[in-house]
């Protein structure tokens, strides 16, 4: 059947439509239905797998900036099987059958495309089926939707070129029962011929450092699978895993790459707690917990160092700065940021990757240094779990007041379960928290109400989750960009760019007011300042972002290099690290600054001042290293300029990093501290 459906497409000789798109190519060569000869009628077939493969074209060019790569003879083999199959149902029936399938399933599939690229727009990351979850927790940023929409526009327009045109032209194109079952069943089987090929294909394709077979069969990567094999298999492959979740195994465990400590430097003990994990294993019952004894067992820990115990009995003040970025740091507009920026611990290569959660994932990377599970809402889930290594909860340990605020809606992203849970008295908007109703609120206001509940009650660990500087990013939509416009008015700057670093003066000047107060209070030179970003401003066009970089990021890794603040009342000289590292190191670096004990094999970042080598990991298992970089999209490792890279370093590196998101979501579907027995305190 295949080959006669080929000879018609090759003996048509219907003359196109001056304004014909590849569809409607084939729904302007459909005559009336009446008169459709029997060559013609097998026509329809073609229209779902056509209509897919343009589909797939725009999400890659509004998602990835580009359609040529490896991913799209996969896309498009999935695509042509996934619309036969829809075609199928779509013919198979009377008339009016047909065009209520074929209206059906064609509006709900383009609106799954569309869904995808809004989201895409307003996120920076990709639609995933448990993203339908998380966006309940957003329906009150309705406007920040509507705005996204809008300006998805350019690329929504085209996508529903499809469903326009078989309504336009839905009485030449829809059959009456087109098939007889024999027929109908002949299609079928071609469709999963085809699927069944592609399958083959990818099993073959081992190239490379990351196959597509490894991404397709082993990897959940909402990123990676999108782009390698379109969107309504990234949806199967989702859904497929949340119904029948598999555990995924290594075929080995490589222990972390340490540099050992030349002779001539201090020895310094391990920091690790006093976990046999070999006799766990030899004991354990269960397969799967037997499996993660085994792995903790081979990970090198990391040691001590000069800075041990430096802040040891130190106040803690930590800050989640909503889309904070270096971008925002100047000595003019900004001069409190800058100038911590450049005292206390200056990291030269500091990023925050994006994950999927966004914000929520953004706080449980810093506060946990745990990777994110790819299809969960990580923080949420981990709610009921114990937490021991969260600041919050050693701290509380040592004898401190801990407590968090959050100036926006208290149980938003479940953090009225989350921040408790991590050790904190916790309070937000709707939670004794009140704050004056703008949006979005103002983080010197919510300095304002706080401090004065902790200043005089050393020592004290708090935590904060800001909100000024969120998106959108226009004066007339956010009220800290209004409140801040005069001060960015003369900037050469466009609007949406002026308006970003404005909510960032909101930011600067509630740290400046927290410096006064610390000082009026006695406690500056007791207190540990730690502020970092949750994320980059993914609310920032391309252009708005080349204007604040001063280069093109939209294709570079570099576009998450960012800042972190780790900064000390007493400390006199700046420290500069050279070494990359990222919010994932924040937990493990304060906890071997303050002295206190955790175990390093753990968790998933390193104490950025021992002697490990720096390691940033991004969400889609990309890595950066002292020696290169690894582009997952790609699938190329580029050396660093000069760097000597051993033969095979990719490859382990990417093991490596691979072995840290599968055992964190480990630790996280299965409490694993709990299981230990580090119930919240060692």
């Amino acid at each position: 059947m295949s080959l006669q459906l080929f000879e018609i497409l090759i003996d048509s000789t219907v003359e196109p439509h001056p304004f014909a798109f590849p569809l409607e190519v084939l729904l302007v060569m459909e005559q009336q239905h009446k008169s459709m000869n029997s060559r013609t009628r097998y026509l329809p077939v073609l229209a779902f797998p056509l209509a897919l493969i343009w589909l797939e074209v725009l999400i890659k060019l509004w998602d990835f900036g580009t359609v040529w790569n490896r991913g799209l003879l996969y896309t498009s083999l999935f695509s042509i099987s996934i619309g036969l199959l829809l075609s199928a149902l779509c013919t198979s029936g009377t008339y009016r059958t047909n065009r209520m399938v074929s209206f059906l399933l064609l509006g709900a599939t383009t609106l799954v495309y569309m869904v995808q690229a809004v989201y895409y727009t307003v996120m920076k990351t990709v639609f995933a089926v448990y993203s339908v979850s998380v966006a309940t927790n957003a329906t009150e940023f309705w406007k920040v939707g509507v705005i996204g929409t809008f300006r998805t526009l350019p690329i929504l327009l085209p996508m529903a070129i499809p469903f326009v045109l078989l309504c336009v032209f839905g009485n030449r194109y829809i059959p009456d029962r087109l098939f007889s079952w024999k027929r109908l069943l002949s299609l079928v089987l071609l469709a999963g011929l085809l699927h069944g090929g592609t399958l083959t294909l990818l099993y073959f394709s081992h190239g490379g450092i990351l196959s597509p077979w490894e991404v397709y069969r082993h990897k959940s990567n909402p990123e990676l699978s999108l782009s390698q094999f379109g969107v309504l298999t990234s949806i199967r492959l989702d859904m497929q895993r949340m119904l029948f979740p598999a555990e995924e195994r290594l075929p080995s465990f490589e222990p972390d790459p340490i540099e050992p400590e030349a002779p001539s430097k201090p020895i310094y003990d391990p920091n690790v707690l006093n976990i046999d994990f070999t006799a766990l294993e030899q004991k354990a019952t269960d397969e799967e917990l037997r499996d993660m004894h085994h792995y903790f067992s081979t990970r090198t820990p990391s040691f001590k160092n000069e800075y041990t115990g430096k802040f040891v009995g130190k106040n803690l003040i930590m800050i989640t700065a909503e889309a904070f970025s270096s971008w925002a740091v100047d000595p003019n507009l900004t001069p409190t940021l800058y100038r911590l920026s450049n005292e206390g611990f200056v990291f030269k290569n500091f990023y925050t990757p994006l994950w999927w959660v966004s914000t929520s994932d953004g706080e449980y990377v810093s506060c946990t240094s745990l990777i994110p599970k790819s299809g969960k809402q990580s923080f949420g889930l981990s709610a009921s779990n114990s937490l021991p290594f969260c600041m919050g909860n050693q701290l509380r340990e040592e004898g401190y007041g801990t407590r968090a605020y959050h100036d926006h809606t208290y149980t938003y992203y479940k953090r009225n379960q989350t921040h408790p849970n991590m050790g904190y008295d916790y309070k937000g908007l709707g939670n004794g928290l009140k704050m004056t109703p703008t949006w979005p609120e103002s983080d010197v206001e919510m300095m304002k109400l706080t401090l004065p509940e902790f200043l005089s009650n050393a020592p004290f660990h708090t935590y904060y989750m800001t909100v000024s500087g969120h998106l959108e990013y226009s004066f007339s939509g956010n009220q800290m960009a209004y409140n801040h416009r005069n001060e960015v008015k003369d900037l050469p700057l466009s609007d949406q760019a002026k308006a970003y670093l404005a909510c960032q003066i909101e930011l600067d000047r509630a740290i400046a007011y927290l410096l006064e107060q610390l000082e009026a209070s006695g406690q500056l030179e007791n207190t540990v300042i730690c502020l970092y970003p949750d994320h980059y401003p993914y609310g920032l066009s391309n252009k708005s972002i080349q204007e604040l970089a001063g280069t093109d990021l939209s294709e570079s890794l570099e576009l998450y290099r960012s800042t972190m603040i780790l900064w000390s009342g007493d400390q006199k000289q700046p420290v500069i690290v050279e070494k990359p590292c990222s919010n994932l190191d924040i937990l493990p670096t304060l906890s071997n600054l303050f002295g206190l004990d955790y175990d390093s094999r753990l968790l998933m970042g390193r104490d950025i001042l021992s002697s490990d080598p720096g390691l940033v990991i991004f969400s889609d298992t990309s890595f950066l290293t002292d020696l290169g970089t690894y582009n997952a999209k790609t699938d190329t490792f580029t050396p660093k300029e000069g760097a000597v890279v051993p033969e095979g370093y990719a490859k382990d590196m990417l093991q490596n990093v691979q072995d840290k998101f599968l055992y964190s979501g480990k630790i996280l579907l299965h409490d694993y501290y709990r299981t230990l027995g580090l119930d919240q305190t060692q």
